[in-house]
């Protein structure tokens, strides 16, 4: 509550980390963690089979990973760290300050990623003949310094969904050696391997017209999607077992909403066939090449970017009501600080609010910068995960909504709804929030952040 709130009241501020993050997810596994070996490993095919046509798919495949890693993946490598301070600073805060040293050997190693990258891309062809076996080597490299990165990032991942012993030792090995961590990364790896090759045959697909050539690529490369399948069904064994079992329980509503968490088996039913079908294709490229469609060939690729996105979005929503497990809230708010808080109230300890009192005459006032402060890291007013829709559902439209019934509930959401943080106020403030809640069934309005009204103090 030391910083401006940032928000976005149609989009929801969620929206816009998960928008560049399953987006930069998609290209650093596919295209750099998974799409850097297959390219190292098609060179060296070319390199020991002496056919030139291994190497030339190798560098048409290294010329799409290439261009996109270097400038929508290295923006949206930023922008996530960067949209995710502006909507919850104090958890990049907390990460920072247990990380410092993860993150500063990331970025070292993602600026060597960089360098290799670049230096292996222009120098293709160049090295040649005795020096090819060099740039082999070079693809090795890389290989090493795209996986270490994310090795460093899942990391932090896995510690915002379980932090272990960190609770009480608070080591950075603690912290980086989470009991989810492993796990994750043994799951991650693998995957990472089959969206590349996923990606590789879509490039196949529209880029190869040598019809022999075609087909052995797509053998190799379906291939390549197979041996992985068993070592990424393994490790996401092992990452669902390693899962809180607190927060397995909010898989049902992860895997859609709460409207259609009755639905949930079947969208898991809908991913494991996503996943057969990738199957299925690869396997069918793996024994009849020639007989592969241009359109099978691209429906991997497509089913990748589908997992991928349900799995993020899986993984942000389960670890609620935290956003890192035990320390800190989805709201922002430490889970120690709630004691401070619900005795003297949000407003008398926020340092940017407009309303520092409640009288009768400003309640509806109050109870806008009270939800402000606690409900606008996961709420809109009116857009995506809009409060006024929620009420609409629970109290229904055609009747006034109850500011007492509203406040009851406040009170014990987190009971009702165990992915929801308690209310962090006291309760003249729980009582105004319920009175601008109210207030909203008769009064649309768009609730603006810092970025667009400025900033208050009220002494």
């Amino acid at each position: 509550m030391d910083i401006p709130v940032f928000h976005l009241d149609v989009l929801n501020d969620r929206v816009l980390i998960a928008i560049i993050a399953v987006l930069h997810v998609v290209i650093n596994h596919g295209m750099a963690v998974g799409g850097i070996p297959l390219v190292a490993y098609l060179e060296r095919r070319g390199l020991a089979t002496g056919d030139e046509a291994w190497d030339a798919l190798a560098f048409r495949i290294l010329t799409v990973f290439f261009i996109v890693t270097t400038t929508v993946g290295a923006l949206t490598g930023v922008g996530i760290w960067f949209s995710a301070a502006l909507v919850n600073p104090y958890a990049m805060g907390s990460l920072l300050r247990v990380f410092f040293w993860t993150w500063f050997t990331e970025w070292l190693v993602f600026v060597t990623e960089i360098v290799l990258i670049l230096a292996y891309y222009l120098t293709w062809k160049k090295w040649r003949g005795p020096r090819k076996h060099a740039h082999v080597r070079l693809g090795g490299a890389l290989s090493a310094a795209s996986w270490a990165t994310m090795a460093l990032i899942v990391s932090i991942l896995s510690f915002m969904m379980d932090p272990g012993s960190w609770h009480s030792d608070k080591t950075l090995f603690s912290g980086m050696f989470n009991p989810v961590y492993l796990p994750q990364l043994a799951f991650r790896t693998p995957l990472a391997m089959i969206m590349a090759g996923a990606f590789a045959l879509a490039i196949v697909a529209w880029s190869e017209e040598d019809a022999s050539m075609r087909a052995r690529a797509v053998r190799t490369i379906s291939s390549w999607i197979l041996v992985w399948m068993l070592p990424c069904a393994a490790g996401g064994f092992w990452y669902a077992r390693a899962v809180p079992s607190a927060m397995a329980a909010n898989l049902p509503i992860a895997l859609g909403t709460q409207a259609l968490q009755a639905w949930s088996r079947t969208a898991l039913a809908v991913l494991g066939g996503a996943c057969a079908v990738i199957a299925i294709v690869a396997l069918w490229g793996a024994r009849k090449p020639n007989s592969t469609r241009t359109w099978a060939l691209v429906v991997p690729a497509l089913l990748s970017i589908l997992l991928i996105g349900a799995f993020e979005r899986v993984r942000e929503f389960v670890r609620k009501p935290y956003a890192i497990a035990g320390y800190l809230y989805s709201n922002g708010l430490r889970k120690d600080d709630y004691p401070l808080l619900q005795r003297d109230g949000l407003l008398a300890r926020a340092t940017y609010t407009r309303v520092r009192r409640i009288t009768e005459a400003n309640e509806v006032d109050a109870g806008r910068e009270v939800f402000l402060l606690a409900c606008t890291r996961c709420h809109t007013v009116d857009g995506v995960n809009g409060i006024r829709s929620v009420l609409a559902a629970m109290y229904g439209d055609d009747r006034p909504w109850d500011r007492e019934a509203i406040a009851s509930y406040v009170g014990s959401m987190h009971d009702l709804r165990p992915f929801m943080p308690p209310f962090p106020g006291n309760e003249r403030e729980k009582n105004a929030l319920a009175v601008y809640l109210e207030h909203l069934q008769l009064h649309r309005e768009t609730l603006e952040g810092a970025q667009s009204t400025g900033v208050v103090i009220e002494p």
